[in-house]
């Protein structure tokens, strides 16, 4: 009750201008280079924790030709069996470790990135055990050939249920058609997965994950010097460099097609038409990237108060669902659309969801709708980052996307200062309906 109190005060505030500084008594900090890795620190004082994020250029991107994913199983696989100071330690000692210590250590992989996070007590003792165990798993994973074959084969078995679902067989199908022949149009499979061997493993981790791809975030109840020393344990067996590793294709942008080569229909036997569109868009350091953001919280974005959600659930009742949303990344981002409807609605869900994304394209939002969602996104803004781990998120994302360190102090500022041009313009530079994939799920099957 306490905690819901303090966040309606701080939204109350938030619209009145009062706390468009509130975080500046939290700066990014950049601390020192070491081994070639970047990292930065918010100090906060209010809980004895400290989370921790280790950011690896190593994401799906980089998979070998033909071995999808190989970087999720070099990750994925760090907590089955790691090298430390002291000797060899098993999956159960490390399983037991970070139980003992009460700590979390978890790894994942994205498009972009590979990620190590810990979050641990600030007390030195137990934080020094949490950051020499992710270290020891960071830099010196064995990858055991009987656990590799055993997590394969739950990989093989997870990948053959999924694919009965509609979402994963629909998303992996609408990735493939948006990436094109980029990297991450291909995911990962039975046949990639059977493909991949403990060398795959060894050879991908010795030739990603050094200092000079590694960003390293910190925020909690640590000082600077505290923090250095967190860094400098971390990476202290990490190689700085390495071979250098050949540039990735440039993402093109989705060519205009005719609607035939655009849609792919997908017979599935499923309860429900699941259909997807896009198309590719925005990195996150672009220009117009709060124009999208804010123009996207009026189409699809903000829930019930949306035009997607008004004109295809409340005016006809085609979904309980619609949605649309911008995925930036560092160096390219896609659009998104998507909804589930009865089989025999699709196609009218589909031409009603495709006409509202493109009278939004070419008029624009209304004043009425752009002041609204400003002060929307703007009251919202303090629940992004009221506590370590959000803010964790943003000091991660500041820094991956090469953002100004002040980002969290004047985001509210720069979502108060689009326009209405700006949102129209935005829509028609980086969108349009002829360059839309659409993949529609189901329905052809009923």
């Amino acid at each position: 009750m306490m905690n819901t109190f303090f966040r309606i005060i701080s939204a109350c505030l938030m619209s009145f201008g009062l706390l468009s500084n509130a975080y500046a008594i939290l700066p990014i900090e950049k601390l020192d280079s070491f081994k070639g890795a970047q990292a930065y620190l918010v100090q906060t004082k209010a809980l004895p924790m400290v989370d921790i994020e280790v950011s690896i250029d190593a994401g799906d991107r980089y998979d070998p030709s033909g071995k999808s994913g190989v970087a999720d199983m070099v990750a994925g696989l760090m907590n089955y069996g790691a090298r430390g100071d002291k000797g060899p330690l098993t999956e159960a000692q490390i399983a037991d470790e970070i139980a003992d210590l009460g700590a979390n250590i978890g790894l994942s992989v994205g498009g972009e990135r590979a990620i190590l996070r810990i979050r641990s007590l600030s007390r030195k003792d137990l934080r020094d055990r949490a950051v020499q165990l992710a270290a020891a798993m960071l830099s010196a994973p064995t990858y055991d050939p009987k656990i590799v074959e055993r997590e394969k084969q739950r990989t093989i078995t997870s990948l053959r249920e999924a694919e009965t679902k509609p979402e994963f067989v629909l998303e992996r199908r609408f990735k493939k058609s948006v990436y094109g022949n980029y990297p991450l149009a291909d995911s990962p499979s039975v046949q990639s997965v059977s493909a991949v061997s403990v060398n795959d493993l060894k050879q991908f981790h010795k030739q990603f994950y050094r200092g000079d791809r590694m960003i390293v975030s910190i925020v909690g109840d640590v000082d600077r010097a505290q923090a250095n020393e967190i860094v400098q344990a971390l990476l202290k067996q990490i190689p700085q460099s390495g071979q250098p590793i050949a540039k990735l294709p440039d993402l093109q942008r989705s060519p205009i097609e005719a609607l035939a080569q655009r849609e792919i229909q997908i017979p599935f036997d499923s309860q429900q038409a699941h259909i997807a569109m896009g198309m590719t868009a925005v990195a996150r350091n672009n220009p117009d990237y709060f124009p999208l953001l804010v123009g996207n919280y009026i189409l699809g974005g903000g829930g019930f108060v949306s035009r997607l959600m008004s004109e295809v659930r409340e005016k006809r009742g085609l979904a309980y669902s619609v949605f649309s949303y911008f995925a930036p990344g560092k160096e390219n981002g896609i659009f998104q659309a998507g909804l589930q409807t009865k089989n025999d609605q699709a196609t009218l869900a589909l031409d009603v969801m495709s006409t509202t994304i493109a009278q939004f394209i070419a008029d624009g939002p209304t004043p009425s709708e752009l002041e609204a969602a400003k002060s929307n996104l703007i009251n919202g803004y303090p629940l992004r980052i009221d506590n370590n781990r959000k803010l964790l998120d943003n000091v991660s994302s500041i820094a991956w996307n090469d953002l100004p360190l002040d980002t969290m102090d004047v985001w509210t500022k720069q979502v108060d200062a689009v326009t209405l041009e700006q949102v129209k313009a935005a829509f028609q530079k980086y969108l349009a309906m002829d360059r839309m994939k659409i993949v529609v799920l189901g329905a052809k099957n009923k």
